[in-house]
């Protein structure tokens, strides 16, 4: 019983960040109004991420993690992903220089980075039992196939994703906000709250895998490592 209320707490959160990105993306905004919301949400995950952070260290408990990242992933999915959908909606209406690179190189380069992407998630599905965000936590700690090679391919395919957008779109301050915002966020993120919380639910093999496989950027790797 106690899993189904999960279930449908969970399902009952992403329909509403799911609501409020298509309110958004069918909102006409004035571009001073795109722009404050494409800067400043993202901002606004560093204090988000920060109070995370210190709530999670208050009850060092399992249960309590879970609750707690649910909670920050969901205020993530405004933070976030509200600035995402304005600035794929609005990218047309950014004036600024335009990347001297031909839009197909930057087509080909999303269609590589999207799958590596959409590759991510099947890892982890298949070995961590988990789905992005809060949808579905990891039940096992995901060490195989990309994982082996570096300990966020998720992160890493998603800043490449959009970087790659940037280049198609022709757009310098598309992959400026990418590069000097999103991704120190992101990895603000991850650095300070994520991998606090996968100690807490893995414990000692976590932390081995910390120690033997990069953050970001991959690296062939030392020793097979296993999540039994």
């Amino acid at each position: 019983m106690k899993h189904v209320i999960e279930s449908f707490f969970k399902i009952v959160l992403f329909t509403i960040i799911l609501t409020i990105w298509w309110l958004v993306l069918n909102a006409q905004f004035s571009n001073v109004i795109n722009l404050s919301i494409i800067v400043g949400g993202v901002l606004l995950s560093f204090p988000l991420v920060w109070l995370g952070r210190k709530i999670l260290d208050r009850h060092q408990t399992i249960g309590h993690a879970v609750w707690i990242t649910t909670f920050v992933h969901f205020g993530l999915g405004f933070t976030f992903g509200v600035p995402i959908v304005l600035a794929l909606a609005t990218h047309h209406n950014w004036s600024g220089w335009v990347i001297p690179v031909p839009s197909v190189i930057g087509l080909i380069l999303v269609i590589i980075t999207g799958t590596a992407s959409f590759m991510t998630v099947v890892n982890l599905a298949l070995k961590g039992f988990g789905a992005p965000f809060f949808i579905k936590l990891s039940q096992k700690l995901a060490v195989d196939w990309m994982y082996a090679w570096t300990r966020n391919p998720m992160v890493l395919a998603a800043l490449s994703f959009f970087l790659s957008l940037g280049i198609w779109f022709q757009s310098t301050l598309f992959v400026l906000w990418v590069l000097i915002l999103f991704a120190p966020a992101l990895l603000f993120f991850v650095k300070v709250f994520e991998e606090r919380e996968l100690e807490f639910r893995f414990g000692e093999s976590y932390l081995e895998y910390k120690s033997k496989t990069p953050m970001l950027f991959p690296r062939k790797p030392r020793i097979s490592l296993t999540n039994d």
